[in-house]
């Protein structure tokens, strides 16, 4: 299968946060780091959207009697911290890397300037989107399928702790069934918790396929640009 020029991949906050699960665990972000840049540097373009699960959990917090517009704001500022630092960690490995912000930040973070990103994945740096789609009640799921349609992605790839898409839990059920493919309907008509009904929707009316992988994999991103066939495909 040939490779991909330009990717998305959404990374969650809980991936940088490693074993200890919660903050910025640099062991695994280094790693991540590592693994994107070796990606970049065989040529694909690669963008990256970051979650903020690893210092934030906003629709959790909501629950706490905080108002639900002000902790997806508080969110989104945990999404900027994660993609500053794998920016530098990036940087420290000599690969070029740039962070645009749904709500600009300056002088911290530049804001969201599509022709500016182009530049940037045309130069062969990887550009890390933060602050989801600068919106309340939108996930990082449906930020990473607008960034991908925005920057004409040939592939979503979203990184889990699990191999795929199964047709139930596998850690509550042991003999839940692993798809390698599945249309888009079928994801939302079976209500399968991998992606935001409106990300699947988006994807799907945008015709960019979706991987689902596991990210704890090392070298997975390398096989994931190079088109083996990993996880499970949504198309």
């Amino acid at each position: 299968m040939a490779g991909y020029r330009r990717i998305l991949l959404k990374l969650s906050g809980e991936a940088l946060a490693g074993k200890p699960g919660f903050g910025l665990d640099a062991e695994s972000a280094r790693r991540i780091a590592g693994d994107l840049a070796e990606a970049a540097r065989s040529g694909v373009e690669i963008g990256v959207v970051v979650g903020g699960g690893n210092f934030f959990r906003g629709v959790q917090a909501s629950d706490t009697g905080l108002d639900r517009i002000s902790v997806d704001q508080m969110g989104m500022l945990a999404t900027a911290l994660n993609a500053i630092a794998l920016r530098d960690y990036l940087r420290a490995l000599g690969q070029p890397a740039v962070v645009f912000s749904a709500i600009p930040m300056p002088p911290i973070l530049d804001g969201f300037s599509l022709p500016r990103v182009l530049d940037h994945l045309g130069d062969k740096q990887v550009v890390i989107f933060a602050a989801g789609t600068g919106n309340p009640f939108f996930s990082t799921d449906s930020a990473a399928a607008l960034r991908a349609a925005e920057i004409g992605a040939s592939l979503l790839a979203k990184a889990t702790k699990v191999d795929g898409v199964y047709d139930k839990d596998p850690v509550q059920f042991p003999d839940a069934s692993r798809y390698e493919r599945i249309s888009y309907n079928e994801v939302l008509a079976n209500e399968l918790a991998v992606m935001d009904a409106s990300a699947v929707s988006l994807c799907r009316d945008n015709q960019i396929p979706v991987v689902v992988f596991d990210l704890t994999v090392s070298g997975n991103i390398q096989k994931l640009v190079k088109g083996e066939a990993i996880g499970t495909t949504i198309d």
